[in-house]
């Protein structure tokens, strides 16, 4: 008697485990935040002296209340030489980025991945209880990415393969 048809033994669809890989466990804790009332030259001198490219601003209860840029000092910078005006004049209340976009802690680090793509920005805080919980930057996504060396990318993504 011929085989017809022979397939092989099938994995069931939606039982394989999946290890999703969340914002959370790759998010940065340690952050180096900043006052709306600082100087612009002390977000410079911060930025130079632990060799980040910004970092959150953040009230007296440490709520988000913006983000502040090294394209944010540049501009404070060739507006302050342009109009001849002092470098202490401004502080970062008035200078930082309000209308801050933030992630879900809980959201799987390759939707970040696009998120990044889409939205063109190189962090994007994550608050949890209305207070900053941490931040996470493309290198962090990198980093998530490096870690799987290799494996079944959509084994670790939702439904699996």
């Amino acid at each position: 008697m011929a085989i017809k048809n022979f397939q092989g033994s099938r994995r069931q669809q939606g039982t394989a485990e999946t290890t999703a890989l969340k914002v959370k466990d790759y998010m940065s804790t340690k952050l180096i935040t900043f006052k709306p009332e600082q100087s612009v030259q002390e977000v410079v001198e911060a930025l130079i002296k632990f060799r980040i490219s910004g970092g959150p601003v953040v009230n007296d209860n440490n709520e988000l209340v913006g983000i502040i840029s090294e394209g944010d000092c540049l501009k404070h910078l060739s507006e302050s030489r342009y109009y001849n005006m002092p470098l202490q004049q401004d502080n970062v209340g008035k200078r930082m980025i309000k209308d801050v976009e933030t992630i879900d802690g809980e959201m799987d680090v390759f939707d970040a991945a696009n998120k990044f793509l889409q939205s063109k920005r190189r962090r994007f805080p994550i608050i949890v209880d209305g207070k900053l919980a941490g931040q996470i930057s493309q290198k962090d996504i990198l980093v998530a990415a490096l870690q799987l060396k290799g494996e079944n990318w959509n084994s670790t993504t939702k439904g699996g393969a």
